[in-house]
């Protein structure tokens, strides 16, 4: 079906996007369009879990920076997004967590009425097939399917062992914990994962290879979106730019859903007219609504990372190159086993470590030093292991602007990271701990020294703070810049209709008023699900009652 008239333009290829499209092209009667910036994602750096290392760097992803700024000691932090279909869900490590129950309680108090946990749950349900776990907190017919790794590195069990023994020693009780999104997140174990049989199932995988076979569903990848056309005040389509250079408008004749990710979603929102007035209004934007919100409340996770080498050369360092890319290979075409059926962030965990009833600290354990957290420098032709903290707080918070109304020009990222110091504090502890696991019995036996920090970092609160500011990288869980909400930043309600223009919608984690404490896949699928829902019955309602010419 080729036409430039469609029901529903969904902008973004990613976790949302893939599972809103899919949803909505359920009822044959409506048809729905699917716009991806960039390529497809029939690789097998995508399709096998373990290989998705590979993937970063390439034209799957896009690699921003944030303005430099004191409280990171000056340095420009890498803000790297998925470009492909299934975005980020592609390029992931696929661990499987919700966030915690006060997360979702907490958007509901301050004033997102209808997302408390108990709202959620039956949408996170909708979502999951676990093949494991089967319970009141668990789905088991959904989309996208959820399961334990088949294979699991040597070091992962120690690092389950040693985290319980540092918490021991520390006088702090650290449980083992065979589910994080179940009756409590906090303590130690195994990821689940979005695999099967050592296969991603990304929302791409999941939700639309199914449903692309329907005649009703049309997907176009690399063609970017240049704009949202807005008549009116009314989302009436969108500008798109393909492979070649041509320009085409495409009407949506019933709505425009933008999920294009917390750093691009608001920039098509101010290129589109939408955001702070005066703002646009000195890039020569025509104004279309005036949401000083769009942009704004920029949040994400933060990563210090704490290396140590190991004794013995049985870390990741090696594993693909040379023979051992044939090794792998084969092993997982032919059984779908080792090495590369595993995410590779196999084991991990969530600590309370100030004693306020919830876990600010996220553990990922990984057999190679620094990998995807920070700097390799010197340590990465060495052997290493990486219990990575990451703080799940996010007191921070900054703003994405637009550069120019030019939209091929990277948006500004004042990202703000550490500037709010509960979130230094809480990485401090995180550091901490992670240096007492790498010391515990289980660990320590298999190390020969502390790479990073390193000996000459001490335990002090002053100079782990200079550590964690010179060291510190995002997580890949950018949040909050098209806020759901009713205060006057609010820029989606909590329906996630953009305010003050109709038959528009915001469908990514931008919309989260404060980030979840976890990963952030999951939630998002979830938040998919929801909006998918709002669309049908909304769409109900206009055939029952349909407006006066």
């Amino acid at each position: 079906m080729e036409t430039n008239s469609y029901d529903y333009i969904v902008v973004g290829g990613g976790a949302a996007g893939c599972a809103v499209a899919a949803r909505l092209s359920e009822s044959p009667h409506r048809s729905v369009l699917l716009l991806e910036e960039g390529p497809h994602d029939r690789t097998m750096s995508i399709k096998a879990n373990g290989a998705y290392f590979r993937t970063m760097g390439t034209r799957r992803t896009i690699q921003y920076f944030t303005e430099t700024q004191s409280y990171t000691n000056n340095r420009p932090i890498q803000v790297m997004q998925a470009r492909t279909l299934g975005g980020g869900h592609s390029i992931n490590a696929m661990v499987y967590v919700r966030g915690q129950r006060e997360d979702y309680d907490g958007w509901n108090d301050d004033g997102c009425t209808g997302w408390r946990y108990s709202d959620v749950l039956p949408y996170f349900r909708k979502a999951e097939n676990n093949l494991r776990l089967r319970d009141e907190y668990h789905g088991n017919n959904g989309p996208l399917v959820i399961s334990d790794n088949s294979y699991r590195h040597e070091l992962s069990e120690s690092f389950v062992l040693a985290a319980r023994e540092a918490g021991r020693g520390c006088g702090i009780d650290v449980n083992e914990n065979a589910d994080f999104n179940g009756v409590t997140q906090a303590g130690v174990g195994y990821y689940q994962t979005s695999s099967r049989n050592g296969e991603r199932c990304s929302t791409a995988r999941g939700y639309l290879r199914s449903a692309q076979g329907r005649p009703n569903l049309v997907v176009r990848t690399d063609t970017q979106v240049l704009r949202i056309v807005i008549e009116n005040g009314r989302a009436t389509g969108v500008l798109i730019r393909d492979q070649r250079g041509v320009e085409t408008r495409i009407e949506a004749r019933e709505e425009v859903v933008v999920s294009a990710g917390a750093v691009i979603s608001p920039k098509l929102l101010m290129l589109s007219g939408i955001g702070n007035g005066r703002e646009l209004q000195d890039l020569g934007i025509p104004v279309s609504s005036d949401l000083p919100g769009v942009g704004k409340n920029y949040q994400d996770h933060l990563v210090a990372p704490v290396d140590g080498e190991l004794s013995r050369p049985i870390s990741l360092l090696g594993q693909d190159r040379g023979w051992n890319v044939l090794r792998h290979g084969l092993n997982w075409l032919m059984f779908r086993r080792g090495l590369l059926s595993s995410n590779l962030v196999e084991a991990g965990g969530f600590l309370d470590l100030d004693g306020d009833g919830r876990p600010e600290i996220q553990l990922h354990a990984l057999a190679m030093a620094s990998t995807a957290w920070g700097k390799l420098e010197a340590s990465n032709r060495i052997h290493g292991y990486s219990v990575a903290p990451c703080c799940l707080t996010s007191y921070s918070r900054g703003t994405v602007r637009l550069r120019s109304d030019d939209p091929a020009d990277s948006p500004v990222i004042i990202a703000n990271y550490l500037k709010d110091d509960r979130d230094v504090h809480n990485l401090i502890r995180g550091v901490r701990f992670a240096r007492q696991i790498l010391k515990a019995p289980s660990l320590a036996t298999q190390m020969t020294r502390e790479i990073m920090p390193g000996a000459d970092i001490g335990d002090d609160d002053a100079s782990l703070e200079q550590y964690v500011r010179n060291h510190v990288q995002m997580a890949f869980h950018v949040a909050g810049t098209c806020a759901m909400g009713s205060g006057v930043d609010a820029v989606v309600d909590t329906r996630l209709r953009v305010r003050g223009i109709e038959r528009l919608r915001v469908v990514d984690a931008s919309i989260m008023p404060t980030l979840v404490r976890g990963n952030t896949t999951a939630p998002v699928v979830m938040i998919a699900e929801r909006a998918a829902e709002f669309m049908h019955e909304e769409a109900a309602n206009r055939r029952a009652f349909p407006r006066a010419a």
